[in-house]
């Protein structure tokens, strides 16, 4: 009777142990001269975004940009300062869609060149900037984490699994405190060297960062469109990304209570009934976690379709289980030359 009160756990834990497959602990290997070492680095690229490569989209949209309006800079009415700062700065306000008003195209020639700088900008923001942004933020959560455990004893692995469970709120609070940041800096800086009284300027800064631009305040001192050139970019993407993860977290904690429903709700022979995936009256465990999923709205019917076609092309001898010898001869090894 002791053994088996001792096998059950064991079992159990087994079950629960061959079930999961965490990514960390199923590292791809590639194989050297040296033997096999974890690609780890590859997977990491994968995960985020190159900043190699976002820089050098950044370089070329903007020196695109600026050869382009600065050969049209007399087609291009307002209030100007140097050439080259104007043509990278109307880059800047066009990509980002703040559109100011302070520099407006004044001839067929630059009115298209704005129409097509607007959309690749705002292809470029969308698909390449916002991701780096979302990594620089991600690459905060740990150190916010270790801030906020400073005075408790905790462990490295500790850090790193609340940082797992409550990502976006870390996200959100980065994100919220760099935007902070933002506005601090852009008002203090309008209202020292763009000489704005302080309503202005913290006016000039919201309507910067939300992209509404609304023209009667502006950057229009050089130092200033320096000074612009860096904040709008970053400061309108950070004020994206926040309303991003409020948007995330308010649909995680929604998911969140729906898992927390269906766990605690009472099972009904229903529920026994749609669980019954190969129809012979029992539900095995296996069955009760897909079912589980499902109602969760973690995994859908056609997922589940997919696998068990996977699970029948690899199931070679078609005994209803897998085998090492169904895998091998289901997927053969691979002759490299």
């Amino acid at each position: 009777m002791a053994m088996d009160d001792v096998r059950e756990p064991l079992k159990s834990r087994k079950f629960r142990r061959c079930r999961s497959a965490p990514l960390a602990e199923h590292v791809p290997l590639e194989t050297t001269n040296t033997g096999s070492v974890p690609v780890t680095e590859s997977i990491f690229r994968n995960l985020h975004p190159s900043f190699r490569k976002v820089g050098i989209f950044l370089a070329f949209y903007l020196g695109i940009g600026t050869i382009c309006f600065y050969l049209v800079r007399n087609q291009i009415k307002g209030e100007k300062t140097n050439g080259v700062l104007d043509a990278v700065y109307f880059c800047i306000v066009t990509m980002t869609t703040v559109g100011y008003g302070d520099l407006v195209p004044n001839s067929i020639l630059s009115k298209l060149l704005a129409c097509a700088f607007v959309f690749t900008g705002m292809a470029l923001v969308g698909l390449i900037l916002s991701k780096a942004a979302d990594y620089l933020v991600e690459k905060q959560e740990i150190l916010l984490a270790k801030a906020l455990h400073m005075h408790q004893k905790v462990g490295h692995i500790q850090v790193l699994k609340d940082v797992e469970t409550n990502s976006l709120k870390y996200k959100c609070i980065v994100a919220f405190i760099l935007l902070l940041v933002l506005i601090s800096a852009g008002t203090i800086f309008l209202a020292t060297v763009e000489k704005l009284d302080l309503v202005d300027a913290f006016y000039c800064v919201c309507s910067t960062i939300t992209t509404l631009g609304y023209g009667d305040k502006s950057f229009s001192t050089q130092a200033g469109r320096v000074f612009a050139i860096f904040w709008i970019l970053t400061s309108t993407i950070c004020l994206a990304q926040f309303f991003l993860y409020i948007a995330e977290l308010n649909s995680q904690s929604r998911q969140r209570a729906l898992v927390k429903w269906v766990l605690s709700r009472r099972t009904t022979n229903v529920d026994l009934e749609a669980a019954d995936l190969d129809g012979d009256g029992v539900v095995g465990a296996a069955e009760f976690i897909i079912y589980k999923l499902k109602e969760m709205g973690k995994i859908s019917q056609e997922d589940i379709r997919l696998v068990m076609e996977e699970f029948e092309d690899l199931d070679v001898d078609q005994s209803g289980t897998l085998s090492l010898s169904d895998i091998m001869l289901a997927q053969p090894p691979s002759t490299e030359k």
